[in-house]
């Protein structure tokens, strides 16, 4: 079971990683689409979230900082899922896309929360 746990970490963790980096190799259109939804301040908005991805999925990946990496990534998903993702003020074009976005945030804040209910340190983590 610890592969199996240490497989998943690690698939959940590069998840958040790769979201993260896409946030500066795409930082000009998530800067643009944080404008369009009137974030204040969208540019410093696209780091610390970008910031929060990265450092929350490496911690997980690694094992390191887990309940801070952990809360990290629900710090992110929760408010963005109801300001980025809110498709409930959205067009009838985009609801669909902005519904499965808003319930995939939700759905895995839950699982970062379950996983802060799991003894620490978890085997295999670096620290």
């Amino acid at each position: 079971m610890e592969i199996i746990f240490l497989v998943g970490r690690i698939l959940f963790g590069i998840f958040f990683v790769i979201l993260g980096v896409n946030h500066f190799k795409k930082f000009g259109p998530m800067t643009q689409y944080a404008a369009s939804k009137n974030v204040p301040s969208p540019r410093l908005a696209t780091i610390i979230t970008g910031i929060l991805l990265v450092f929350g999925g490496l911690g997980v990946v690694l094992g390191i900082y887990v309940t801070l990496s952990l809360w990290l990534l629900v710090i992110f998903l929760v408010p963005t899922a109801f300001i980025m993702h809110n498709f409930w003020a959205t067009p009838e074009e985009e609801k669909m896309t902005q519904m499965i976005n808003f319930l995939r945030n939700i759905a895995l804040a839950g699982a970062s929360l379950m996983l802060l209910s799991l003894p620490l340190p978890w085997d295999l983590s670096i620290l």
